[in-house]
């Protein structure tokens, strides 16, 4: 099933409903899943429930939830009658979500239990009602003698267009102000069906969902895509720790998964490495290329086996992933899958499965996408990346100059990323236009291909490289625990010992970065950073709330 005959979400789940009906949906990890049916008589009832309320076509309607069935159901009820849908991440802060509420105008919106607190001081007449996610009841009491009833169903019928509004989805980017990103039935569909084209995707597959179903990377391509093709999803009850996921993998045993650069990373920095480099032997031996990749093979093996088994597509996006890490994930012969897409393009621009990629590339184009690298230099090929196609987004909400900004007069998005095409068509990011630092001479500094150097130190966890003053700063967070834990034999003198190590540790790895990156790169200063850098939904570095940081 790779052709959707209406590009509508209603469209999709009918179809969906038709050929899969009797298999599962969604679930929390351990539980029952609903079938297709059921999720699509639930849908039906909720749509009844916004019809008591007063819920019209083209109402805007709020979801605040952590990753749950119920989401997945009401995101379905509110797009296929005609009203659009706001998500709002779950780590919006309360006057992140006031101004999201406010921009969009939402009528009502539903929220989780653990959310509630975040909104309980939202005063605006506009919000007028208020329901638990969980189990659809009115919070406050605003319509007490409306209760929602499964088996309900709406009194009319919903005429949907795929150029109509689905969705405004609010970024919370890395450059600053949050922008409501409209996308449409269309936009949101065609790209579903694009991916598909990525990987087979079948009724017998496996999702373990672990990243915000309110970012349209999860949304897309870990909802929207596997309901398409009758696939069953699985949801955890608490944050993605090691230990909630790792039984949570046991117990799916997923065949696919989306996730960011950042889990992975992780996860080689702190188990993997750690045991190559827990003696000098080990450590000589990981050295000799020929021996490091049958090391890495070993330890592909025992990765496969973390995460159930029987994985065939481990979907990495949202940023740039370390090339050190894409090398041993290469070696390790683990089935990852790189792609690259924003919020206004629904998001994949382009994509490769695992038997497809190769080393730091985001793949070609996807079916139905073109890309094209405007006005690229001469001598790198490198300029910014522009797009074209069904998935790109209809503009900003209430933000017409913005929205012309980034919309050329024929239709094609600036995605204000820098990169570059090869003789294949696969496309390499080199970096956000707006991070690079213009060099002395005139030269393109990439902060990200630095970073990506001092994150493989030792001890360090994560690092933001910006320019003060004309000179290029580090500011590194060392893994406090690591280290406390290598010297916890040092119990009474560890306090004054940390700071003299930290010392020995900039010293170090100044000369390491310096001695890896080209003369234009060369770091002058190093800063520690004590506390984790906040990021967005898909953990990248919010950089726009460091450049006016001093250095010291």
């Amino acid at each position: 099933m790779k052709n959707l005959a209406t590009l509508t979400l209603g469209a999709l789940l009918e179809q969906t409903v038709e050929n899969y009906g009797n298999l599962p949906s969604v679930s929390f990890v351990g539980e029952e899943p609903i079938t297709y049916s059921e999720f699509d008589k639930l849908r039906l009832s909720v749509i009844s429930l916004l019809g008591k309320i007063g819920i019209k076509t083209g109402d805007r309607v709020a979801l605040l939830s952590s990753n749950m069935p119920n989401w997945g159901i009401t995101y379905f009820a509110i797009a296929s009658m005609g009203a659009v849908v706001v998500p709002i991440l779950p780590d919006f802060s309360e006057g992140e979500i006031e101004n999201v509420l406010i921009h969009s105008g939402a009528k009502a919106i539903f929220v989780s239990e653990g959310l509630k607190p975040k909104i309980e001081n939202f005063k605006d007449k506009t919000l007028e009602h208020r329901i638990m996610i969980e189990d659809f009841s009115m919070l406050g009491d605003s319509k007490p003698d409306i209760v929602f009833e499964e088996g309900s169903r709406p009194g009319k019928e919903f005429k949907v267009a795929e150029d109509d509004l689905a969705v405004i989805i609010y970024t919370s980017g890395t450059t600053g102000k949050s922008k409501g990103v409209m996308l449409t039935h269309k936009n949101i569909c065609s790209n579903a069906v694009s991916s598909g084209e990525i990987q087979e995707i079948s009724s017998a597959d496996r999702f373990l969902s672990i990243l915000p179903l309110s970012h349209t990377y999860e949304n897309t391509i870990g909802f929207i895509l596997p309901i398409l093709r009758g696939s069953s999803i699985f949801y955890i009850k608490k944050p993605p720790t090691p230990a909630v996921l790792l039984p949570a993998l046991k117990t799916v045993r997923p065949t696919l998964m989306m996730t960011v650069p950042l889990i992975i990373e992780k996860i080689y920095r702190s188990k993997v490495l750690p045991t190559f480099n827990k003696n000098m032997l080990t450590r000589m031996l990981y050295a000799f290329p020929p021996l490091r990749k049958k090391f890495n093979q070993l330890a592909g093996k025992k990765l496969m086996q973390t995460f159930g088994g029987e994985l065939k597509f481990f979907g990495i996006g949202g940023a740039k992933l370390d090339k050190t890490v894409e090398k041993f994930l290469r070696e390790a012969k683990f089935p990852y899958a790189i792609g690259y897409g924003l919020t206004e393009t629904s998001p994949l621009l382009a994509g490769v499965n695992a038997s497809g990629t190769k080393l730091q590339s985001t793949g070609p184009p996807l079916v139905g996408v073109s890309l094209k690298i405007h006005n690229p230099g001469k001598l790198t090929g490198e300029g910014e990346i522009w797009a074209k196609g069904p998935n790109v987004m209809k503009g900003y909400y209430k933000e017409p100059g913005l929205t012309r900004e980034v919309l050329t007069e024929d239709g094609w998005f600036k995605t204000g990323d820098l990169g570059i095409l090869d003789s294949t068509n696969y496309l390499y990011i080199r970096g956000r236009s707006k991070n690079v630092i213009i060099g002395p001479g005139g030269e393109n500094i990439f902060p990200e291909d630095i970073e990506s150097v001092i994150n493989n130190f030792k001890h360090v966890a994560e690092s933001l490289v910006i320019q003060q003053k004309g000179k290029l700063v580090a500011m590194v967070h060392f893994n406090r625990e690591e280290i406390e834990g290598k010297y916890h034999h040092m119990k009474d003198e560890l306090s004054g010992f940390l700071e003299k190590k930290y010392d020995e540790l900039k010293k170090e790895l100044h000369e390491y970065v310096n001695n890896r990156v080209n003369k234009f790169s060369k770091i002058q200063v190093i800063q520690l950073h004590h506390e984790e850098f906040v990021k967005t939904a898909t953990k990248k570095i919010k950089r726009f709330l460091y450049t006016g940081k001093k250095a010291s």
